[in-house]
């Protein structure tokens, strides 16, 4: 198993602290808590994104997608989103995705699929969609629809490392009728704090990549987002889920949307 590296943060770690769990080491809480001092809502940023998954997912097997590809899983938290996915659909096929290796190292708890579905793990970098898609592949049924989950994860790749080429790469090898569902953290409404997170991220070896709205949008080009379009997140379908204690303090910076492969 590849060793877990942690002398510095890494994202899924950082998010597991945010989340109040245990699966992360005082470099994570470390950063984190420099996070905190900057804007105190953050855990409450992370939360917001958790639940946009769950109403996303809850939406779409409602519309009858029965595959999901989770890119950027995290560490486990239930309810997880083959366990969201199959509450309404428990034949749900699921394949979960991240780059760091204590996900896989409590990959268990992302594998106890409902007994008509299926769960799968596979240990790869979005920046290697052809690793990705190959192990996928042997779960999913790409001649069927697939719904990309892409959740707080496109924030950290930036546009030299290609990250509207990488979706668009993933995107390329779904058939119609296949769902993009997809939250981003955005400079737009706290210009100065958003500055001082970048630095501090990127002194901690972490690469923070804002993007505007419109940036946003342009990963669903020739997509059909689904009402209500690119939101704030926990403005997105919030009737699919329970309200996030502290999301209306403020606004949450970060956007949400839902889209379809005509």
């Amino acid at each position: 198993m590849t060793e877990i590296d942690t002398s510095k943060p890494h994202p899924a770690r950082m998010y597991d602290w945010y989340l109040g769990g245990k699966d992360n080491y005082p470099v994570d809480e470390e950063l984190g808590r420099q996070m905190l001092a900057l804007d105190p809502r953050v855990p409450v940023m992370a939360k917001v994104n958790r639940a946009f998954m769950h109403r996303a997912t809850r939406w779409l097997a409602g519309q009858g997608v029965r595959q999901f590809l989770d890119i950027g899983t995290g560490i486990p938290t239930e309810p997880n989103l083959h366990q969201v996915a199959q509450s309404v659909a428990p034949d749900a096929r699921v394949v979960y995705c991240d780059n760091d290796p204590i996900v896989l190292a409590h990959a268990a708890a992302l594998l106890r699929s409902a007994p008509g579905g299926i769960t799968e793990y596979v240990q790869a970098d979005v920046r290697d969609p052809a690793t990705i898609l190959e192990g996928a592949g042997k779960v999913l049924d790409f001649g069927q629809p697939v719904a990309l989950s892409l959740v707080a994860l496109l924030h950290f790749i930036t546009d030299e490392d290609g990250a509207h080429d990488l979706v668009a790469r993933l995107l390329a090898e779904l058939p119609s009728g296949s769902y993009l569902m997809m939250t981003h953290a955005t400079s737009d409404f706290t210009p100065e704090e958003s500055a001082a997170a970048t630095a501090k991220l990127k002194a901690g070896g972490v690469t923070l990549a804002l993007r505007t709205r419109e940036e946003f949008t342009r990963f669903f080009d020739g997509l059909e987002l689904v009402e209500p379009g690119v939101e704030v997140v926990h403005k997105w379908h919030p009737e699919l889920g329970e309200p996030v204690p502290g999301q209306e303090d403020g606004v949450i910076p970060g956007y949400g949307a839902v889209a379809r492969k005509p």
